[in-house]
């Protein structure tokens, strides 16, 4: 008895997290923390314990609120043995609620991570244990999936070795993106058509680049279709990474080493282009399966993906293996070897007005994508970005990895069965950042039922212009790439635009598991759908699943705030607003000092119809006060009561071609008004012309030069309000 009594004692004390005042965090960043990642193995359990806390970090020299797991960004990488348990205890010690989402693993639905959906969010103060069987060796990681945390630091490896060690030597790159900015701030700018960070990217596209480039045309032709400018990433980032820092290198291999790179995309939203100085790379595993070897010179990895590829040092010296942004904006790298650097080639700037020429081709006037005769738009055997990459013309092509080369190591044939097809269309625009799947969001729509023992068919078809990186949780999907009963299994799907794709899984699980754009402001947008396993046991993470769907619904439903406040000689014009995916709560007022003293303001609640949300409802309340004893009359002879207007409204706003927005509307006392206007036309890169004009005879232009994400200096002319000049102000 004495001795299992100090065994349990002992069992105890190895579990116990070690500690220390003062812990190292990576890139050269000190965090305040008393706990150090800690590991232990009882037999066949494997034991980690996490802890969770808000940090302050300085990448580019200012410091910045963050979010860390034992003290480090990336979080600590968990390494793990095929067949034995994780047992992971997450403690909570931030004072809001969060949650660890374990990506690619095959485990019970009650431990997948996602709060409200499979298992109990984390509250401030809390631990939480994380405890399943490991059924399947490779590479994975894990990250926080509430709000947008992961952003801001929730992130790590997640390893898991055969039993049967490899010869092979390894090294974990984890790659991810850094803003400064706060993540919900930057949700919100997103939310609201900022162009700031086209400007920082210098991929703004106005029409003093167009008529430089000779592509006046194609600028106007694609403002015609109503587009606006093209790009390949949402945010400008500040910082990109391998293992949390913009340079990484591990000097310990030598000439002649055989390699394998376990690469993770931990970026929130950014595809990384690898490249390696040298020589080839060849991709043995993808989203932890196991593939047959392929050789490639480049290849392009998916937010959420990751790939096992093996590099040889070809000798001595320290080789750049090189990871760049899709919007080519910056760049990180890992250095394998020591001595004489020898850089990889650095990819040049994208030829934007050639991807915008070739979207205007693929564009229909109803914002559809349309199919070009001769593409096979599948498996990304077609990349349409491909016009964009200036070194395409260098000499001979480099052999890129597609879909289309991947081919499984044993069969992967589903058994036979039912099948239930879904067609998921992915929709969205950017104009309001709305991101769907057949023009529903997550809260718009159903769970999708299934049944234990069917296969599931989906066929996505891509209708945006935007590539989407599509994960399912606690499943594995076959990708109908060509290679028939070897078609690869994978996780994490990239489909580019116009694209169309299949893939399947049988459904051997039970609960609720979430299938979502991995990119994570498309994700909190809405771009997703949830899987429902019919006559599933209660989960006891979910005790009330109908009140946890509401709360996962409420991400996609939540309002964003914006302002535009000129201060002005003349007065001040300004609006400001609520909005969501679907409704807005707005308010415009002019205040005059000089011409005319006077007041208007006008509050109206509308709501967006159709997919490109070009036509907006509304109805509200005008007020207009002015000192005169003219009475004006619009263009149809109707009085214009200008003296104290207060009226009910109601009317309808349409987007035309050239982004020229069309406003009818008719107030309580019969009057007609018709309303033609546009803002932020770019004359140049930050140089903004504001025209507005109506059948009052009110009418107004301006110019408005930006001087950062805040503030403008401005000048316009307004029929009531006169000429002046000052600054906008801008959240």
């Amino acid at each position: 008895m004495m001795k299992k009594f100090i065994l349990y004692i002992f069992t105890i004390l190895l579990t116990v997290p070690a500690f220390s005042q003062d812990h190292k965090m990576g890139m050269g960043n000190t965090a305040s923390s008393k706990h150090l990642p800690f590991f232990t193995k009882i037999g066949h359990r494997e034991i980690y314990h996490l802890y969770i806390n808000d940090t302050t970090v300085n990448y580019t020299g200012k410091k910045r609120p963050a979010m860390a797991i034992n003290g480090t960004i990336p979080a600590p990488q968990l390494t793990f043995t095929e067949g034995d348990t994780a047992e992971i205890y997450v403690h909570n010690e931030m004072m809001m609620e969060t949650s660890i989402h374990w990506h690619g693993l095959i485990l019970p639905n009650r431990y997948d991570g996602v709060s409200y959906l499979t298992t109990t969010p984390i509250e401030g103060g809390q631990t939480h244990l994380f405890k399943f069987p490991l059924v399947q060796h490779g590479t994975y990681w894990y990250h926080s999936h509430t709000m947008t945390q992961e952003q801001s630091g929730l992130y790590g490896a997640f390893i898991i070795n055969e039993r049967k060690p490899s010869p092979v030597k390894e090294y974990t790159l984890m790659l991810s993106d850094w803003t400064d900015e706060n993540p919900e701030q930057v949700q919100r700018r997103l939310h609201n058509a900022t162009d700031w960070y086209a400007i920082r990217k210098g991929s703004t596209q106005d029409y003093l680049q167009a008529i430089q480039t000779g592509h006046l045309k194609t600028k106007l032709t694609n403002e015609w279709k109503r587009m606006t400018a093209m790009d390949v990433s949402d945010v400008y980032y500040d910082r990109f990474f391998s293992n949390g820092k913009a340079e990484d290198a591990a000097p310990q291999f030598k000439a002649g080493d055989r390699v394998k790179l376990r690469v993770i995309n931990g970026s929130s939203s950014t595809y990384f282009w690898l490249g390696w100085a040298g020589g080839k790379i060849s991709v043995v595993a993808n989203d932890g399966e196991d593939v047959q070897p392929v050789t490639v010179d480049r290849m392009i990895v998916g937010v959420a993906e990751t790939y096992d590829a093996e590099v040889t040092i070809p000798r001595d010296g320290s080789y750049e293996f090189l990871a760049t942004s899709e919007d080519r904006t910056r760049y990180t790298s890992l250095w394998l070897g020591s001595g004489d650097k020898k850089p990889a080639k650095k990819l040049p700037r994208l030829k934007y007005f050639e991807g915008m020429q070739m979207m205007n081709d693929m564009m229909d006037m109803k914002g559809n994508m349309k199919e070009m005769p001769g593409m096979k738009m599948t498996n990304q055997v077609m990349d349409m970005n491909m016009v964009m990459y200036a070194e395409m013309n260098d000499g001979e092509p480099p052999v890129t990895l597609k879909y289309t080369m991947l081919k499984s190591v044993r069969p992967t044939t589903l058994p036979s069965g039912p099948t239930k097809l879904l067609n998921f269309e992915l929709t969205g625009n950017m104009n309001r950042y709305v991101w769907s799947i057949n023009n529903k969001t997550v809260s718009e729509t159903d769970k999708i039922l299934i049944k234990k023992g069917e296969n599931v068919r989906i066929v996505l078809y891509n209708n945006t212009m935007m590539r989407h990186p599509m994960h399912l949780h606690g499943h594995y999907f076959r990708v109908l790439n060509g290679q028939g009963e070897y078609s690869p299994l994978k996780n994490t799907l990239d489909i580019m635009p116009m694209e169309k794709d299949t893939i399947e899984f049988r459904a051997t699980e039970s609960g609720d598991w979430f299938f979502h754009c991995h990119i994570l402001y498309h994700m909190m947008s809405g771009m997703g759908r949830i899987f429902s396993y019919e006559n599933s046991p209660p989960n006891p993470e979910v005790p009330d699943p109908v009140a946890g769907f509401k709360k996962i619904a409420a991400d996609d439903r939540k309002f964003y705030a914006a302002a535009k406040v000129g201060l002005e000689s003349n007065g001040s014009d300004g609006n400001a607003l609520l909005a969501n995916t679907r409704w807005k709560f707005s308010t415009m007022w002019h205040l005059g000092l000089n011409k005319s003293k006077g007041y208007e303001s006008e509050t109206m609640f509308g709501r967006y119809f159709g997919r490109m949300q070009w036509l907006y409802a509304y109805a509200g309340f005008d007020y207009h006060y002015k000192k005169t004893d003219e009475l004006e009359t619009n263009m149809f002879g109707q009085v214009s009561n200008k003296n104290n207007r207060h009226t009910v409204v109601a009317g309808l706003a349409y987007t035309l071609p050239f982004l020229f927005v069309a406003d009818a509307r008719i107030d309580g006392n019969g009057k007609l008004r018709f309303q033609l206007g546009r803002e932020d036309i770019p004359l140049t890169s930050r140089l903004r012309l504001n025209l507005v004009g109506n059948t009052d005879k009110e009418y107004s232009t301006g110019l408005r030069y930006i001087i950062n994400k805040n503030f403008s200096i401005s000048s316009h002319y307004d029929s009531d309000m006169g000429l002046g000049g000052g600054l906008t102000l801008i959240y």
